[in-house]
C-alpha cells in the first residue's frame, strides 16, 4: 500500500529516498552483509537480516554511532562554518 502523497515527504514521493535505500540494501546484500527474504503476500512483504559477516561489523558500527553522537555538536560547527564560507565565496 502506498502512502498518501499528502503524508509522504517530497523526496519520497519523487522516489529518491526509496531508490537510495534500495541501492544501499542491494550493495549490502552483494557484499554478503544482509540477506533478503521476499514473501508472496498481498501486500508484498520483504525482510532483511544480518548475515554472520554483517553481524561481525556490529560492534564497529555501534562504536562509530557512539563517536558520531559524542562529536555531533563539533561536526555541526564545522559544517556550518564550511557552508557559510562557501556562501560568501559564491556571493562574490
Amino acid at each position: 500500500m502506498r502512502r498518501s502523497s499528502s503524508v509522504a515527504p517530497a523526496a519520497i514521493r519523487a522516489g529518491r529516498s526509496e531508490r537510495m535505500l534500495t541501492l544501499t540494501l542491494k550493495h549490502l546484500r552483494r557484499s554478503g552483509l544482509f540477506t533478503r527474504t521476499a514473501y508472496p503476500e498481498v501486500p508484498p512483504r520483504v525482510e532483511y537480516a544480518l548475515t554472520g559477516l554483517g553481524a561481525s561489523l556490529l560492534s564497529t558500527v555501534l562504536a562509530m554511532a557512539s563517536w558520531s553522537s559524542e562529536h555531533h555538536a563539533e561536526i555541526r560547527r564545522h559544517q556550518t562554518a564550511f557552508d557559510d564560507a562557501g556562501a560568501s565565496r559564491n556571493a562574490s
